[in-house]
């Protein structure tokens, strides 16, 4: 059973920067799609960013698009999120997401994952 463990998730101002990563278990991490997704109260999970198992594609939502890039090392079997130019609007748990059984479709639906980590606060103040 693949597990995530996410990590990085922290408190700063606005305009500051986070990096977050998600570790995760098993010896087939490099044939996985990853992705970010982020909640924040009130509102539905929504995708933030995704990346093939290759790290040849990658996949931006509009909102974080230029300021946000993700990243994968599959040696380390970790995927990274970097987060710049932070605003308040980008407070949110941010969870890390797998795909394990299969080819992805489409990487910005939730539902396309399989393995979900417990998620990482952040929390950007004005």
């Amino acid at each position: 059973q693949v597990q995530l463990v996410e990590s990085g998730g922290g408190l700063v101002q606005a305009g500051g920067s986070l990096r977050l990563s998600c570790a995760a278990s098993g010896r087939t991490f490099s044939t996985y799609a990853m992705a970010w997704f982020r909640q924040a109260p009130g509102k539905e999970r929504e995708f933030a960013a995704a990346v093939t198992w290759s790290g040849g594609n990658t996949y931006y939502a509009d909102s974080v698009k230029g300021r946000f890039t993700i990243s994968r090392d599959n040696a380390k079997n970790t995927v990274y999120l970097q987060m710049n130019s932070l605003k308040p609007e980008d407070t949110a748990i941010y969870y890390c997401a797998a795909r394990t059984n299969g080819p992805i479709l489409y990487p910005q639906g939730r539902y396309e994952y399989n393995v979900w980590g417990q998620g990482t606060q952040v929390t950007v103040s004005s």
